[in-house]
Parts: C-alpha cells; sequence; structure tokens
C-alpha cells in the first residue's frame, strides 16, 4: 500500500467498504454472513484512477476481514487478482470457494 493511504481510515458502510481521499472514493461491495464476507466488485472513482486508491481498499478491507476471523469469498476479479499477485493473502479466502485452486 502507498504511504499515503495508510492513515485513512477503512469504513464500513451498510454494503460497502470505503475509503475517501479528496472527497473522491474507492470502494468494495459486498455481502456478509456469521462466518463469509463475499467481495462482488471494488470501484475508485475516476479521480482517483492510477493512484493506487483501489489497492489500498482492498488491502484494508482484507486486513479487517482477517481481524474479523472471518473467511473471504473473492467473486470481485480485482480482488481474485489481488491475492493471486500477494498469495499471502491466501490464508483467509474460504477452502470451500469455487476459485480456491486458481488462486
Amino acid at each position: 500500500m502507498k504511504p499515503e493511504f495508510e492513515n485513512i481510515p477503512l469504513v464500513k458502510a451498510e454494503k460497502r467498504f470505503e475509503i475517501e481521499l479528496n472527497g473522491h472514493y474507492a470502494f468494495i461491495d459486498y455481502r456478509e454472513t456469521s462466518h463469509q464476507i463475499a467481495l462482488i466488485h471494488t470501484e475508485a472513482e475516476p479521480e482517483l484512477a492510477g493512484t493506487g486508491a483501489a489497492a489500498a481498499v482492498v488491502e484494508k478491507t482484507l486486513n479487517y476481514i482477517e481481524e474479523s476471523g472471518k473467511k473471504l469469498l473473492p467473486f470481485c476479479p480485482y480482488v481474485f487478482a489481488f491475492i493471486k499477485k500477494h498469495p499471502e493473502w491466501k490464508r483467509i479466502v474460504d477452502e470451500k470457494f469455487d476459485g480456491y485452486d486458481k488462486l
């Protein structure tokens, strides 16, 4: 994560995790059960394109999921690719996830 994002808090709203930088947002839509959090879609506003905001919100969200003790279902292609690039995060992916063996 780029240093400029380290101190930006992750906000868990009703249906998305988000970070805000200079009035613009990067967010991940999610669904949650008692044991799992499914990440559905990651997006950053155009003003944040190329800044690392999307990667920062993913990393902060993965930390949140790990701290919660829940398992991750990475349905979002961006999150899936992030975990492939950072395989240490596979530790929080639910082993029953359909694409688990592709991570």
